[in-house]
């Protein structure tokens, strides 16, 4: 059968009906795979959920037991919120997170190593419908036997594969968005098709699009939780990283995490540094690796313009890395001039945390989390804008310095875990924040 992707128009009538049916067929000996902090990635053992958290002081009562919904194939905004509501569950002990994913990967490695449920549902293409109502099968399993109070699935693609069998089991039915939606794309047409109970939006900018697809659902923006950078030994772990790097003390780097998409603004990124060749002492450092064969392209793209502009010898790709939060704290400028608009953007909170300026262009939800006082925001598409800004932060260390001081606040002010997580939790529980807003 040939790719949805390739041929949305064709398909999109044919995935409605594949993905409609036997939403009510009877449950088959399907069972999921579980699995633990003990167990292998590829070990199989019964359906069973164990409690993420000792919580013996609180009543089954007063807790929050949620189901996170995911794909799980790639790693990016989403399955780093993820984690994090998993790593720092003890912030907020009367809600308890479970995941399931489709896929295997470092999501659900990640997840596994932090010690909580996680039920492998096999691998799904909506292009191949058996693959969906093998999947749907299985999450019916988990449904049956545990108690959630909230099912909440992230993005379009796990709503448009698995909202009909969360309404068909008669749980709570939520959606968390985390980008542009809107009804012109036949994904969220397709998952258009099951309202949710309640939206939670990850921006303002985000909560238009939502407001679109589903003009009647309850919609409340909750800014990602983001865990902060642990300061411990910061300096020795700058050094080490820097000498790592072969970077030394008194070179500028400016770092960029993201994706490989074009729209994350990479080529711009590169555009607007080739103008200041002639300023001493900084480099890039690109942190991302291709998670799919365009991106494979978009990454020889980018080194083929490095080159051409003539700052390949500073430009450094770094491919995928785990130790994200040092390379912040190694860097001096954090930079990512997206050429569209970024839905949230939790590594901006991330290299606030980190204590670095930010510079960004102004769309998007990045409006939301960048002010004057931690960050320069440039218009879009204006690569000697952005020049200029870079250049101001590289000649100036105690620009640098204000703006890197002013981070750890604003992130705070934006994203806490904790404070963010029992937002969460009295929304899952009350269908509300106890203040007026999610924010």
């Amino acid at each position: 059968m040939a790719s949805c992707g390739q041929r949305p128009v064709r398909c999109l009538e044919q995935l409605g009906g594949f993905l409609s049916r036997n939403v009510h067929e009877r449950p088959q000996n399907h069972n999921a795979v579980f699995l633990t902090p003990h167990s292998g990635m590829n070990s199989i053992s019964s359906l069973r959920v164990t409690s993420a958290v000792a919580l013996s002081c609180e009543s089954s009562r007063e807790r929050v037991s949620i189901l996170h919904l995911n794909s799980g194939n790639l790693h990016g905004g989403v399955e780093t919120l993820l984690v994090t509501l998993a790593r720092l569950r003890h912030l907020c002990p009367t809600m308890e997170p479970h995941f399931a994913l489709c896929y295997e990967g470092r999501l659900s490695r990640e997840l596994v190593e932090a010690g909580v449920s996680v039920y492998m549902l096999g691998r799904v293409r909506i292009s191949r419908p058996w693959t969906v109502w093998r999947a749907r099968r299985r999450l019916r399993e988990i449904l049956q036997r545990e108690h959630f109070d909230l099912v909440i699935c992230h993005m379009p693609w796990s709503l448009a594969v698995f909202g009909k069998a969360v309404r068909a089991a008669g749980k709570k039915l939520g959606l968390w968005a985390h980008g542009v939606h809107n009804r012109r794309s036949w994904l969220d047409i397709l998952a258009g098709r099951t309202t949710p109970d309640v939206a939670i939006v990850n921006s303002r900018f985000t909560e238009a699009g939502v407001a679109e697809l589903f003009p009647g659902v309850p919609r409340h923006v909750l800014y990602c939780p983001v865990a902060s950078t642990d300061l411990k030994d910061a300096d020795k772990r700058r050094t080490r990283v820097r000498h790592e790097q072969g970077v030394d003390d008194d070179t500028v780097v400016i770092v960029q995490v993201s994706r490989m998409e074009a729209w994350k603004g990479h080529l711009l990124h590169l555009q607007a540094l080739s103008l200041l060749r002639q300023t001493d002492s900084w480099v890039l450092w690109i942190v991302g690796a291709p998670q799919r064969p365009e991106e494979e392209e978009y990454l020889s793209l980018l080194q083929r313009t490095a080159t051409g502009l003539g700052v390949a010898d500073r430009v450094h790709f770094l491919g995928q890395r785990a130790d994200v939060p040092e390379l912040l704290g190694a860097a001096d400028i954090f930079c990512q001039p997206n050429e569209g608009p970024e839905p949230f953007g939790i590594v901006f909170l991330e290299a606030l945390w980190a204590g670095r300026p930010v510079v960004t262009t102004a769309m998007g939800g990045a409006v939301e989390i960048i002010d004057e006082s931690c960050g320069l925001l440039v218009e879009p598409g204006n690569k000697t804008l952005l020049a200029e800004a870079l250049r101001g932060l590289i000649e100036s260390p105690e620009l640098r310095s204000r703006l890197g001081r002013a981070g750890a606040t604003r992130a705070r002010q934006l994203s806490d875990p904790g404070t963010q997580m029992n937002r969460l939790r009295d929304l899952s529980r009350n269908g509300r924040c106890r203040t007026r807003e999610c924010l």
